[in-house]
């Protein structure tokens, strides 16, 4: 009997020639896909939940698919995650089976869970109706957050979640079968796993992983037929650096239909490398954990460096000040609030946190901050507990100064936060990475340089220099590292 639901993956069932992912020279069609991932089902189908061991490989996206089609909660791991913090997410999500690929050496954080190797040979069933759809509300992934506060939270994000982001992506960025992806993001969180490897599969297209990240490996598949590619800051960056001195890559990215950037800000000064090198814009996009997509810059749109866009289809966006009011003027910072069917259940066995996550009205509260265009374009300044500077009675976002910094050809790389000051209540500090160790840009030249672009007010008043800023698997900076 057929699914009063329609189907998270119908090419499945409707594109079987079709080529859908593809890991180095090791590849899968659609119909090979449903087999695998079908035979799969049959021996975690009584799984109240299945934990992933979240490699950068083919039996990672079939794990996930086939956790999906048998309507079985997964849980992906990072495989660099500690041995405490793994036994915490295991004793929280409580899994009943792991997933991994056959050859994979397991921490002991998993050895008392029972084992399901991968395998990508199959003779699961591919017909219509062959798996029906759970419920809409049903719980698909549980995904945990990185913990500052306290242990990782897992968010229960449902099947919805799921649909409703890749389907509103699909309007903005005009995503379609024919689209061909290309990404090294790890597949343990949203962007790399649901965006970068459910989202092709939703849509009927392909995606080719490239293991890890490379230069070589962006060039050579966006020159042979990928058409998009996703990234994170440190990979555009790269990039960004490259492109002088490799006309192949250049022209390689020319030829991209959309370039996306996510996960954190991506430096102006990076955007605008890209595009006089290439002719193509970054677009960027923000989401969360909690929340998947909310906002992007959209393929048919003004592709603005320095925003994340306009609210996607189905999701409402506004920006509240301290007391939890409407900002009357968009151009004040405010937090950010969304409300939509893009939003998580709850976080596991957290009703303390859940509810303190929402307002009375179900709004949820994402700690950014953000400032809106015009037109409505959202500006994210920074998070309210690490980006947020009061000093001498301002509001002001970590943000633009950062990227102000980044546009002194000193700088190579920048970070900024707030520590107490008697009588500013709050003093920016600039944390840099000088372009010549040697010979570091002074701390007077900065200071004028961000006083003239902004704001006399945003200027920095203590810089420190570092030879890196500490960063976590994504590329982004941990401000909480700087300071300590």
């Amino acid at each position: 009997m057929s699914s009063p639901h329609p189907p998270l993956f119908p090419a499945l069932v409707a594109a079987p020639g079709l080529p859908a992912l593809r890991f180095g020279e090791r590849s899968l069609t659609y119909a090979e896909l449903a087999a695998a991932a079908g035979s799969l089902t049959a021996s975690i189908g009584s799984a109240r939940r299945v934990a992933l061991w979240a490699t950068p490989t083919l039996e990672t996206a079939v794990g996930a698919v086939a956790a999906l089609l048998a309507g079985v909660p997964v849980v992906p791991l990072n495989p660099k995650t500690g041995e405490r913090e793994l036994r915490h997410i295991v004793t929280d999500s409580a899994p009943s089976v792991v997933l991994a690929a056959p050859g994979d050496e397991l921490p002991a954080a998993l050895a008392a869970l029972e084992r399901t190797d991968v395998t990508l040979t199959g003779t699961g069933r591919t017909s219509e109706g062959a798996w029906a759809e759970p419920d809409p509300e049903s719980p698909a992934l549980i995904v945990y957050t990185s913990g500052t506060t306290g242990p990782p939270k897992g968010a229960v994000l449902p099947r919805r979640a799921l649909a409703t982001t890749l389907d509103a992506l699909e309007d903005a960025w005009q995503w379609t079968s024919d689209d061909v992806l290309v990404h090294g993001l790890p597949l343990f969180h949203v962007h790399g796993l649901i965006l970068g490897i459910l989202g092709p599969l939703r849509r009927g297209g392909s995606v080719r992983h490239l293991g890890r990240f490379s230069i070589e490996g962006v060039k050579h598949e966006l020159a042979h037929g990928a058409t998009m590619l996703f990234g994170v800051p440190t990979m555009y960056h790269r990039i960004a650096e490259a492109l002088p001195d490799d006309p192949g890559l250049a022209k390689a990215l020319s030829g991209a239909r959309i370039l996306v950037s996510g996960s954190a800000a991506l430096p102006v000064h990076d955007h605008e490398r890209i595009a006089s090198a290439t002719g193509r814009r970054v677009i960027e996009r923000y989401g969360m954990t909690e929340t998947l997509m909310n906002t992007s810059v959209r393929a048919d749109g003004e592709p603005r460096a320095g925003t994340v866009g306009v609210p996607l289809s189905g999701v409402e966006l506004r920006l509240v000040d301290e007391t939890g009011a409407e900002t009357a003027d968009p151009r004040e910072v405010g937090e950010i609030e969304v409300r939509g069917p893009n939003l998580f259940t709850e976080y596991l066995n957290r009703p303390d946190a859940t509810a303190a996550a929402f307002t009375a009205d179900g709004w949820f509260r994402t700690g950014d901050m953000a400032v809106r265009d015009d037109d409505g374009y959202v500006r994210i300044v920074g998070r309210k507990a690490t980006d947020l500077i009061k000093s001498g009675g301002y509001k002001i976002g970590a943000g633009e100064i950062e990227n102000a910094l980044l546009e002194h050809p000193g700088v190579r790389e920048a970070a900024v936060t707030g520590e107490p000051d008697d009588d500013l209540g709050e003093r920016i500090v600039a944390w840099i990475v000088p372009t010549d160790p040697e010979q570091p840009p002074l701390q007077g030249d900065l200071a004028d340089h961000v006083a003239t672009q902004l704001a006399p007010h945003k200027r920095p008043r203590a810089v420190r220099y570092l030879a890196e800023l500490p960063r976590n698997d994504m590329g982004k900076i941990m401000k909480r590292s700087l300071h300590a």
